[in-house]
Protein backbone atom coordinates (compact mmCIF):
# COMPACT_ATOMS: atom_id res chain seq x y z
CA UNK A 1 0.00 0.00 0.00
CA UNK A 2 1.32 3.21 -0.73
CA UNK A 3 2.85 6.01 1.37
CA UNK A 4 0.25 8.96 1.82
CA UNK A 5 2.09 11.61 -0.06
CA UNK A 6 3.43 14.55 2.56
CA UNK A 7 2.63 18.28 1.23
CA UNK A 8 6.03 19.95 0.83
CA UNK A 9 7.14 22.09 4.21
CA UNK A 10 7.68 25.79 3.37
CA UNK A 11 10.78 27.20 1.98
CA UNK A 12 13.09 29.04 4.75
CA UNK A 13 13.63 32.88 4.07
CA UNK A 14 16.99 33.62 3.97
CA UNK A 15 18.75 34.45 7.08
CA UNK A 16 19.05 38.39 7.68
CA UNK A 17 22.42 40.30 7.01
CA UNK A 18 24.56 40.64 10.22
CA UNK A 19 25.41 44.09 10.99
CA UNK A 20 28.98 44.60 11.70
CA UNK A 21 29.61 46.02 15.36
CA UNK A 22 29.35 49.40 15.77
CA UNK A 23 33.18 51.25 15.31
CA UNK A 24 33.79 54.33 16.84
CA UNK A 25 33.00 57.91 15.20
CA UNK A 26 33.97 58.64 12.05
CA UNK A 27 36.99 61.37 12.38
CA UNK A 28 36.97 64.62 10.88
CA UNK A 29 36.87 65.39 7.02
CA UNK A 30 40.56 66.60 6.03
CA UNK A 31 38.32 69.99 4.96
CA UNK A 32 37.82 70.52 8.52
CA UNK A 33 41.09 70.19 9.96
CA UNK A 34 42.21 72.32 7.01
CA UNK A 35 39.98 75.02 7.91
CA UNK A 36 40.67 74.38 11.58
CA UNK A 37 43.85 75.47 10.16
CA UNK A 38 43.04 78.41 8.28
CA UNK A 39 41.05 79.79 11.02
CA UNK A 40 44.66 80.13 13.35
CA UNK A 41 45.56 83.09 11.68
CA UNK A 42 42.17 84.77 12.67
CA UNK A 43 42.76 83.97 16.62
CA UNK A 44 43.37 86.41 18.82
CA UNK A 45 46.66 86.40 20.76
CA UNK A 46 45.28 84.69 24.26
CA UNK A 47 43.14 81.88 22.19
CA UNK A 48 46.31 81.06 20.49
CA UNK A 49 48.04 80.91 23.44
CA UNK A 50 45.27 79.06 25.59
CA UNK A 51 45.39 76.45 22.69
CA UNK A 52 48.70 76.08 22.82
CA UNK A 53 48.90 75.58 26.55
CA UNK A 54 46.42 72.93 26.22
CA UNK A 55 48.46 71.48 23.45
CA UNK A 56 51.13 71.06 25.84
CA UNK A 57 49.60 69.45 28.80
CA UNK A 58 47.58 67.20 26.77
CA UNK A 59 48.10 62.94 27.82
CA UNK A 60 49.23 62.48 24.06
CA UNK A 61 51.78 65.10 23.21
CA UNK A 62 55.02 62.81 23.95
CA UNK A 63 53.14 60.38 21.69
CA UNK A 64 52.60 63.51 18.76
CA UNK A 65 56.53 64.32 19.24
CA UNK A 66 57.90 60.75 18.90
CA UNK A 67 55.63 60.38 15.84
CA UNK A 68 56.97 63.59 14.45
CA UNK A 69 60.54 63.20 15.20
CA UNK A 70 59.96 59.49 12.98
CA UNK A 71 58.44 61.74 10.10
CA UNK A 72 60.90 63.71 10.59
CA UNK A 73 63.92 60.65 10.04
CA UNK A 74 62.37 59.75 7.43
CA UNK A 75 61.23 62.65 5.10
CA UNK A 76 63.61 65.97 6.28
CA UNK A 77 67.05 65.80 3.90
CA UNK A 78 70.19 65.72 6.28
CA UNK A 79 72.21 68.89 6.74
CA UNK A 80 74.85 67.31 8.46
CA UNK A 81 77.94 68.44 5.52
CA UNK A 82 75.64 71.71 5.34
CA UNK A 83 77.26 73.19 8.19
CA UNK A 84 80.72 73.55 6.66
CA UNK A 85 81.36 77.42 6.49
CA UNK A 86 81.66 78.94 2.99
CA UNK A 87 84.85 80.63 1.77
CA UNK A 88 84.97 84.14 2.70
CA UNK A 89 83.24 86.25 -0.42
CA UNK A 90 86.08 87.60 -2.58
CA UNK A 91 84.28 90.41 -3.89
CA UNK A 92 83.68 91.42 -0.30
CA UNK A 93 87.01 91.00 0.86
CA UNK A 94 88.28 93.93 -1.86
CA UNK A 95 85.87 95.99 -0.75
CA UNK A 96 86.99 95.43 3.01
CA UNK A 97 90.64 95.84 1.76
CA UNK A 98 89.79 99.72 -0.17
CA UNK A 99 87.99 100.57 2.92
CA UNK A 100 90.92 99.61 4.89
CA UNK A 101 92.92 101.56 2.62
CA UNK A 102 91.01 104.56 2.34
CA UNK A 103 90.92 105.44 5.85
CA UNK A 104 87.04 104.87 6.65
CA UNK A 105 87.25 101.35 8.33
CA UNK A 106 89.08 100.26 11.31
CA UNK A 107 91.36 96.93 11.50
CA UNK A 108 89.55 96.42 15.14
CA UNK A 109 86.21 95.98 13.23
CA UNK A 110 88.12 93.16 11.24
CA UNK A 111 89.36 91.85 14.29
CA UNK A 112 92.63 92.42 12.27
CA UNK A 113 94.33 94.20 15.85
CA UNK A 114 97.75 93.82 14.33
CA UNK A 115 97.59 96.62 11.97
CA UNK A 116 95.48 98.67 13.90
CA UNK A 117 98.89 100.84 15.44
CA UNK A 118 99.99 100.94 11.33
CA UNK A 119 96.64 102.25 10.18
CA UNK A 120 96.41 104.55 13.51
CA UNK A 121 99.70 105.89 12.19
CA UNK A 122 98.71 106.29 8.44
CA UNK A 123 97.17 109.57 7.06
CA UNK A 124 93.55 108.57 5.20
CA UNK A 125 94.06 107.37 1.23
CA UNK A 126 97.63 107.52 1.85
CA UNK A 127 98.01 111.28 1.54
CA UNK A 128 100.61 112.91 2.55
CA UNK A 129 100.70 115.55 5.48
CA UNK A 130 100.22 118.62 4.35
CA UNK A 131 98.33 121.80 5.32
CA UNK A 132 97.27 123.21 2.11
CA UNK A 133 93.39 124.21 2.07
CA UNK A 134 92.87 121.13 -0.81
CA UNK A 135 93.67 118.32 1.85
CA UNK A 136 91.76 119.82 4.58
CA UNK A 137 88.47 119.65 2.11
CA UNK A 138 89.58 115.93 0.97
CA UNK A 139 89.72 114.76 5.19
CA UNK A 140 86.96 116.38 6.17
CA UNK A 141 84.75 115.12 2.73
CA UNK A 142 86.12 111.38 4.08
CA UNK A 143 85.42 112.15 7.47
CA UNK A 144 81.51 112.67 6.33
CA UNK A 145 81.67 109.62 4.63
CA UNK A 146 83.50 107.53 7.27
CA UNK A 147 80.82 109.02 9.84
CA UNK A 148 77.89 108.10 7.30
CA UNK A 149 78.98 104.49 6.63
CA UNK A 150 79.16 103.52 10.44
CA UNK A 151 75.97 105.00 11.23
CA UNK A 152 74.54 102.81 8.24
CA UNK A 153 76.81 100.13 9.37
CA UNK A 154 75.45 100.21 13.08
CA UNK A 155 71.92 100.11 11.94
CA UNK A 156 72.31 97.05 9.80
CA UNK A 157 74.11 95.30 12.41
CA UNK A 158 71.14 96.07 14.94
CA UNK A 159 68.70 95.05 12.13
CA UNK A 160 70.64 91.71 11.74
CA UNK A 161 71.03 91.32 15.38
CA UNK A 162 67.56 91.39 16.06
CA UNK A 163 65.70 89.65 13.49
CA UNK A 164 68.15 86.63 13.80
CA UNK A 165 67.41 86.82 18.17
CA UNK A 166 63.56 86.43 17.06
CA UNK A 167 63.94 83.65 14.88
CA UNK A 168 66.28 81.87 17.13
CA UNK A 169 63.77 82.32 20.14
CA UNK A 170 61.02 81.16 17.61
CA UNK A 171 62.69 78.12 16.74
CA UNK A 172 63.45 76.98 20.31
CA UNK A 173 59.82 77.42 21.01
CA UNK A 174 59.02 75.45 18.15
CA UNK A 175 60.89 73.06 19.68
CA UNK A 176 58.56 72.23 22.33
CA UNK A 177 55.99 71.29 19.92
CA UNK A 178 58.06 69.95 16.67
CA UNK A 179 62.06 68.16 16.94
CA UNK A 180 64.21 70.96 15.92
CA UNK A 181 67.96 70.51 16.43
CA UNK A 182 70.47 73.36 17.48
CA UNK A 183 72.06 71.80 14.21
CA UNK A 184 69.06 73.30 12.38
CA UNK A 185 68.82 76.78 14.70
CA UNK A 186 72.51 77.06 13.85
CA UNK A 187 71.86 76.29 9.97
CA UNK A 188 68.98 79.32 10.01
CA UNK A 189 70.77 81.64 11.39
CA UNK A 190 73.69 81.23 8.47
CA UNK A 191 70.95 81.57 6.22
CA UNK A 192 69.74 84.83 7.78
CA UNK A 193 73.62 85.95 7.68
CA UNK A 194 73.72 85.52 4.14
CA UNK A 195 70.26 87.31 3.78
CA UNK A 196 72.32 90.39 5.62
CA UNK A 197 75.29 89.76 3.76
CA UNK A 198 73.85 91.41 0.12
CA UNK A 199 72.59 94.40 2.33
CA UNK A 200 76.07 94.73 3.82
CA UNK A 201 77.72 94.35 0.60
CA UNK A 202 75.89 97.14 -1.02
CA UNK A 203 76.28 99.44 1.71
CA UNK A 204 80.57 98.78 1.40
CA UNK A 205 80.19 99.15 -2.42
CA UNK A 206 78.35 102.35 -2.28
CA UNK A 207 81.03 103.81 0.63
CA UNK A 208 83.83 102.30 -2.17
CA UNK A 209 82.28 104.54 -5.17
CA UNK A 210 81.60 107.37 -2.92
CA UNK A 211 85.45 106.96 -2.31
CA UNK A 212 86.57 107.05 -5.88
CA UNK A 213 84.41 110.01 -6.60
CA UNK A 214 86.18 111.68 -3.89
CA UNK A 215 89.52 110.81 -4.77
CA UNK A 216 88.77 111.70 -8.87
CA UNK A 217 87.61 114.97 -7.41
CA UNK A 218 90.72 115.83 -5.25
CA UNK A 219 93.62 113.41 -5.54
CA UNK A 220 93.91 112.67 -9.32
CA UNK A 221 93.48 116.93 -9.76
CA UNK A 222 96.92 117.45 -7.48
CA UNK A 223 98.76 114.36 -9.36
CA UNK A 224 97.54 115.43 -12.51
CA UNK A 225 99.35 118.99 -11.01
CA UNK A 226 102.63 117.11 -10.78
CA UNK A 227 103.05 115.03 -13.73
CA UNK A 228 104.73 118.13 -14.81
CA UNK A 229 108.58 118.02 -14.85
CA UNK A 230 110.63 120.76 -12.65
CA UNK A 231 112.24 122.01 -16.30
CA UNK A 232 108.17 122.51 -17.38
CA UNK A 233 106.68 124.23 -14.54
CA UNK A 234 110.03 126.77 -14.95
CA UNK A 235 109.48 127.16 -18.25
CA UNK A 236 105.33 128.02 -18.28
CA UNK A 237 105.79 130.08 -15.18
CA UNK A 238 108.50 132.14 -16.68
CA UNK A 239 106.43 132.58 -20.15
CA UNK A 240 103.18 133.16 -18.00
CA UNK A 241 104.59 135.76 -15.73
CA UNK A 242 105.87 137.52 -18.32
CA UNK A 243 103.06 137.70 -20.10
CA UNK A 244 100.61 138.59 -17.21
CA UNK A 245 98.60 140.67 -19.66
CA UNK A 246 98.19 138.25 -22.30
CA UNK A 247 98.90 135.12 -21.02
CA UNK A 248 97.64 132.78 -23.26
CA UNK A 249 100.16 131.80 -25.73
CA UNK A 250 100.01 131.72 -29.70
CA UNK A 251 100.59 128.48 -31.33
CA UNK A 252 103.34 128.94 -32.47
CA UNK A 253 104.65 129.86 -28.73
CA UNK A 254 102.86 126.99 -27.69
CA UNK A 255 105.20 124.57 -29.83
CA UNK A 256 108.23 126.63 -28.30
CA UNK A 257 106.77 126.18 -24.68
CA UNK A 258 106.42 122.58 -25.43
CA UNK A 259 109.77 121.67 -27.15
CA UNK A 260 111.81 124.12 -23.76
CA UNK A 261 109.98 122.29 -21.63
CA UNK A 262 109.81 118.51 -22.94
CA UNK A 263 106.02 118.19 -22.98
CA UNK A 264 103.32 117.94 -25.77
CA UNK A 265 101.24 120.54 -27.39
CA UNK A 266 98.23 119.81 -25.62
CA UNK A 267 100.20 119.44 -22.13
CA UNK A 268 101.10 123.27 -22.20
CA UNK A 269 97.45 124.65 -21.77
CA UNK A 270 96.26 121.80 -19.50
CA UNK A 271 99.05 123.54 -16.90
CA UNK A 272 97.87 125.27 -13.58
CA UNK A 273 99.88 128.00 -14.62
CA UNK A 274 97.29 129.21 -16.36
CA UNK A 275 93.77 130.22 -14.96
CA UNK A 276 90.73 128.60 -16.07
CA UNK A 277 88.91 131.29 -18.55
CA UNK A 278 90.87 133.54 -20.49
CA UNK A 279 91.06 136.76 -19.38
CA UNK A 280 90.73 135.62 -15.57
CA UNK A 281 94.25 135.76 -14.37
CA UNK A 282 94.55 140.05 -15.09
CA UNK A 283 91.32 140.18 -13.29
CA UNK A 284 92.32 138.04 -10.25
CA UNK A 285 95.41 138.15 -9.67
CA UNK A 286 97.58 140.03 -7.26
CA UNK A 287 100.26 141.25 -9.87
CA UNK A 288 97.23 142.33 -12.48
CA UNK A 289 95.51 144.16 -9.54
CA UNK A 290 98.05 146.57 -8.85
CA UNK A 291 99.10 146.74 -12.88
CA UNK A 292 95.47 148.21 -13.04
CA UNK A 293 96.29 150.43 -10.04
CA UNK A 294 99.72 151.61 -11.22
CA UNK A 295 98.24 152.39 -14.76
CA UNK A 296 95.77 154.34 -12.68
CA UNK A 297 97.64 156.65 -11.06
CA UNK A 298 100.21 157.38 -13.75
CA UNK A 299 97.47 157.96 -16.33
CA UNK A 300 96.37 156.35 -19.43
CA UNK A 301 99.02 158.53 -21.61
CA UNK A 302 102.14 157.63 -18.97
CA UNK A 303 103.38 154.32 -19.46
CA UNK A 304 106.84 152.63 -18.25
CA UNK A 305 109.58 151.07 -20.37
CA UNK A 306 108.23 147.71 -18.73
CA UNK A 307 104.46 148.68 -18.87
CA UNK A 308 104.01 146.26 -21.97
CA UNK A 309 105.37 143.55 -20.47
CA UNK A 310 103.39 143.59 -17.22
Amino acid sequence: MDAPLRSPSPAQPPPAPRHPPPGPPPGPDTSDVLQQIMAITDQSLDEAQARKHALNCHRMKPALFSVLCEIKEKTVVSIHGIQEEDPPDAQLMRLDNMLLAEGVSRPEKRGRGGSAAVASTATPGGCPNDNNIEHSDYRAKLSQIQQIYYSELEKYEQACREFTAHVTNLLREQSRMRPVSPKEIEHMVGIIHGKFSAIQMQLKQSTCEALMTLRSRFLDARHKRRNFSKQATEVLNEYFYSHLSNPYPSEEAKEDLARKGGITVSQVMSSPAWPTAPGSCGKFSPIGRIQREVNQMCGSGVEGPDSRSL
